[in-house]
């Protein structure tokens, strides 16, 4: 499935963010470039939380190093974007137009190319403000939603980051479409600070739909009785009811009969008012059940539920076993990991690696010489230190 298979795409780009529209379109088939300084994208050596960014985010893509400083290395991206499709960068506001590819620079080289840019903000006020992740959901209000009241915490995965990539591509894919039919490039921007409100969205609807300011979810009041995590006799486990025959079938399953039959608690609206009583009941119930006895009552009955899962766990996940995961050889390492694929499917199918993630350079002589670089130029870039 490489429905992009004829785009090329030349990206200027590290950490999480600009890397994740890279591998969508190239996990869609597009021929994704990555240009890296010539000593290497430092985003391969992060340590601690950030060891796993470049492995998760630059399969499907091909590798140069070249300094970009160099009149030569200008030359070099110059010919790179020249027959460009799409070029993504997230340096810092108004650096590269230093360097003479900002946008403007870069439509002069190639009208009809599609420029995104990944920032921490769109235009306004803030648009010259740096931003990581964690600063937009401070800002945006994600953390003060994620933890418990004064204690604002960031969501356990580069969710913005990752989720401001996706607004990208919707943005590159929709400039695309409008150049086929107009033939004109566009700049498109993503950012992390309006990818966050847009997700906390829904909360600042409930506040000007209520007139109640949206709780931090550790202490909101549930829209249903059940809704909530409980703990097994060997692990935990989440469960949902979140219909009023979805109650019934939970009381039927686990012999409540004393609710099931009882008008008080037929409605949802009933039952949310009465969960100080269900609750600790349901908590020492499930609490001397093995976690896999509570789950296939739980699936035999259509209802809700999900183990709490960590995430070195997943790639022992059945389901995802089936189709979800990439065999991933870690480069500049013998290793190969299982992480997972784009999360969609298309006619049935799922997206299909293509390239493992490059060693850094791994692809600098066969992208110059289809430039038309002979053997004696590339090394002359290479001696003088334009390329690696």
């Amino acid at each position: 499935m490489q429905f992009l298979q004829n785009i090329r795409v030349v990206e200027f780009s590290h950490m999480v963010m600009g890397p994740s529209v890279g591998m969508i379109l190239g996990d869609l088939g597009a021929d994704v470039i990555k240009i890296e300084p010539i000593d290497g994208d430092k985003t391969r050596s992060l340590p601690g939380s950030g060891a796993g960014y470049f492995a998760m985010f630059n399969r499907n893509k091909k590798s140069i190093c070249l300094n970009i400083k160099t009149t030569e290395g200008q030359q070099v991206i110059r010919d790179l974007l020249s027959d460009a499709d799409v070029m993504i960068e997230n340096f810092r506001p108004g650096a590269l137009d230093k360097l003479g590819f900002g946008f403007d620079d870069v439509k002069k080289i190639n009208p009809g190319i599609i420029y995104q840019s990944s920032k921490g903000f769109l235009s306004g006020p803030y648009e010259q403000r740096t931003a990581l992740d964690e600063v937009a959901q401070m800002m945006g209000g994600l953390a003060y939603m994620t933890g418990p009241p004064g204690r604002p915490l960031r969501a356990g995965s580069s969710v913005i980051d990752i989720t401001g990539g996706m607004f990208g591509v919707i943005g590159i894919l929709s400039a695309l479409l409008a150049r086929n039919q107009t033939g004109d490039g566009a700049h498109v921007t993503s950012a992390l600070f309006e990818t966050t409100v847009f997700l906390v969205g829904q909360h600042m609807a409930q506040h000007a739909v209520t007139g109640i300011p949206a709780a931090p979810m550790p202490a909101r009041t549930s829209a249903w009785a059940v809704y909530d995590v409980f703990e097994t006799a060997d692990a935990q486990m989440f469960v949902g009811v979140v219909s009023d025959g979805q109650w019934q079938s939970f009381c039927q399953t686990f012999g409540f009969d004393q609710w099931h039959d009882n008008d008080n608690y037929r409605a949802n609206k009933d039952r949310v008012m009465l969960r100080d009583e269900i609750i600790p009941v349901l908590q020492e119930r499930f609490a001397a059940m093995p976690t896999a006895t509570l789950e296939a009552l739980l699936s035999d009955a259509g209802l809700p539920f999900a183990p709490i899962s960590k995430p070195e766990e997943l790639s022992a996940n059945p389901h995802l076993q089936h189709n979800g995961l990439h065999d991933i050889n870690l480069p500049d390492q013998d290793k190969t990991v299982q992480l997972p694929k784009l999360p969609v499917e298309i006619n049935g199918q799922r997206t299909q690696l293509h390239e493992h993630p490059p060693a850094a350079g791994g692809n600098t002589r066969e992208l110059l010489q289809g430039l038309g670089y002979n053997t004696e130029k590339i090394q002359s870039l290479i001696d003088a230190g334009v390329v690696a």
